[in-house]
This record gives structure tokens, C-alpha cells and sequence, in this order.
């Protein structure tokens, strides 16, 4: 990576002059004045929502333009919802709203879009709830679940360096024992902000690995618990006898073990996600969520499902891979991203 943030042999696109001009080699560059702002919140998210926001945007512009409201256009709407994964209930809620007191007159795209925008903040608005550590439990201990590929290690990374930055004391557990990856990536976390790092040889054993590291933790007075787990799928019923089983070896140490469960949601998954959280909630009684991969897919309406079919919180949305790019959710923010709105 170079200095100004340019990839490593990547070459920079040239600038307007040099576009208009192809290449102006006697114009001189202009050097920068310091670094390049870094692209604020609200610019990743609409960035990272850019695919599911055009998918309903689009829709919404070829149904709403010069026409008088009828049925048949709340069909398509409702039909192009139910295709972004927003979910029957919410659809419906939506369809409902839009049409109220507007048949045989016509509607703008944008007046939808707002409609859209407003009844979403309605359903989040309850999930929304910030990550807040209970300091009275020490260590507090977070368990970290989801199936394969959901991203549990990268965001455990990205929360302890978010906790550290908040002067806790962090402790990591290797819990996903079967891949030799999880562990080595958790070890450069930890050496990247100071925290300890609990692990054992691939192919220990998870549940002997929880015992260890709550005790660890409490030796070294570390405030936080960070537990990885192996991935695992949701219908797959001895693997999840085995988180049953790290549970059951972590209230050994502490009753109240774990404070928080928090299920990682991969949003490419789309519908599978709903049996995610029903599975995992049952076995592993997830507390929160955290939803992640937002920028690669069409189908970030399946939080929107998530949230009125289970009322769970929702702590934190990820819209790429950076260290920054995992953000405490805000309904508003949300709902008016993927309805293509601004700020």
C-alpha cells in the first residue's frame, strides 16, 4: 500500500485533465496537500447498499412513471420487495402505505421511495440497539457463532479493536479449533492491538479451550471474552450439539457465562439467514446479531425480514472488509441507504 493509499503496483486513474487530454504529459501533477478524507459512514454504507438500493430503485422507476396508481402497480411493488428480501410482512406494510389514499392519481418514484424509506426506520427501529458491556461482569464474555464463511473471526477482530480503542483490556479465545487459519488470524489481531491470545493445536478441543480461557481471563483481570467458534452449519445436529457443549463447559467456570452471544449473518445468504438465527437462537441463545457482507449483494433486505420476524438486536452491520468498516447499526441510516435516499 502506498502512502497516499493506492494499492501496491496499481496504477492511479489519471485526473480530469489528464482524461480530457489523454495524458497531458506537460501539464505538472499537482501534489496532494495531505491525505485523501476518509470516506465518511454514511458514504460506506450507501456505497456498501449501492446493489440492494439500484435492485428496489430501479423497480420502483419503471412502475411509478407517468401512470395512475392502480392494484396491478402495488403488485409489482410488493412482488419487487418480496425479490429484495424485505420479507411478506414488511412488503405488505409497504404495499399497504403507498397505496393508501392514492389510487387513480400518480405517484413519483421518489414519494415511494420515502414511504419505502419510512415504514423500514418503522420495523429496525426496535433492533436497533447499541453493544453496551455490562462492567460489572468481569470478564465479560462474548461467544461468536455462525456457519461457515460468515466472517465470526474478522468481526471478532474488528470488535476487540473497537473495545481496545475504548481502553478495555481484550482477551481472544481461538475457539475454532478445526481450522489452523482462524487461529493464525486471531494470533495477528492480537499482536496488532495487544491483546492476549488463548489457543491450542488444531483439532483441540473447544469446550476445554472456553474453560481455559475464562479462567485465563480472570487471572489477567481482562475485561473482555472474545470467543471464536468453529463455523458451523445451522442443520447440521452434531455439530451444533457441540456449541451446546462449549456452552454447557463455560458456566462451569462462570453461571452466567456467556454475557452475550452474538450470531454473525453473512447478507449474501438471503433467505437462509431466517433458519440461521431460528437454529442458533434455539441451541445457543443468541442475544444480538451482527450483520456482515452488506456491499456484496442485492438482498440486504433480508435484515429488514430478520428484524420483524425475530425482534432481535441488531448491534453491528458490516459494509466491506477495512478495520473501520463495521459500524454500530442506526435504523434511520439503514432504511433511507437502501431505499436510495440521501442523508
Amino acid at each position: 500500500m502506498s502512502d497516499d493509499g493506492t494499492p501496491s503496483g496499481e496504477m492511479k486513474k489519471p485526473g480530469l485533465l489528464g482524461r480530457l487530454f489523454g495524458g497531458a504529459r506537460d501539464v505538472a501533477p499537482v501534489a496532494p496537500s495531505g491525505p485523501a478524507p476518509a470516506a465518511s459512514w454514511w458514504g460506506r454504507l450507501r456505497a456498501g447498499l449501492a446493489r440492494s438500493s439500484s435492485a428496489i430503485g430501479d423497480g420502483i422507476t419503471s412502475i411509478f412513471t407517468k401512470r395512475k396508481l392502480d392494484g396491478a402497480m402495488l403488485d409489482e411493488l410488493e412482488d419487487i420487495l418480496i425479490q429484495a428480501d424485505l420479507g411478506l410482512a414488511t412488503a405488505t406494510r409497504i404495499r399497504d402505505a403507498v397505496g393508501k389514499g392514492r389510487y387513480e392519481r400518480e405517484i413519483a418514484p421518489e414519494e415511494v421511495k420515502d414511504i419505502l424509506a419510512a415504514e423500514v426506520e418503522k420495523t429496525l427501529t426496535p433492533v436497533a440497539v447499541p453493544f453496551v458491556i455490562d462492567e460489572t461482569r468481569k470478564p465479560y464474555v462474548i461467544l461468536v457463532v455462525g456457519v461457515n464463511g460468515s466472517g465470526k473471526t474478522t468481526t471478532i477482530g474488528k470488535l476487540a479493536s473497537r473495545f481496545t480503542a475504548e481502553g478495555k483490556a481484550v482477551m481472544l479465545a481461538a475457539g475454532d479449533t478445526f481450522r489452523a487459519a482462524a487461529i493464525e488470524q486471531l494470533r495477528i489481531w492480537g499482536g496488532r492491538i495487544g491483546a492476549t491470545v488463548i489457543a491450542r493445536p488444531q483439532g483441540s478441543d473447544a469446550a476445554g479451550l472456553a474453560f481455559d480461557a475464562i479462567r485465563a481471563a480472570g487471572e489477567e483481570g481482562a475485561d473482555v471474552l472474545l470467543m471464536d467458534t468453529a463455523g458451523r452449519l445451522q442443520n447440521r445436529t452434531e455439530l451444533m450439539a457441540e456449541l451446546e457443549k462449549v456452552i454447557r463447559v463455560m458456566k462451569k467456570v462462570d453461571p452466567a457465562a456467556p454475557h452475550a452471544v452474538l450470531l454473525v449473518l453473512d447478507a449474501t445468504v438471503g433467505q437462509n439467514a431466517l433458519s440461521q438465527v431460528e437454529i442458533f437462537g434455539k441451541v445457543a441463545g443468541v442475544t444480538g446479531l451482527v450483520m456482515t457482507k452488506l456491499d456484496g449483494t442485492a438482498r440486504g433486505g433480508i435484515l429488514v425480514a430478520i428484524a420483524d420476524r425475530f425482534k432481535l438486536p441488531v448491534h453491528f452491520i458490516g459494509v466491506g472488509e477495512g478495520q473501520d468498516d463495521l459500524e454500530t447499526f442506526e435504523a434511520r441510516d439503514f432504511a433511507r441507504a437502501i431505499a436510495g435516499l440521501g442523508e
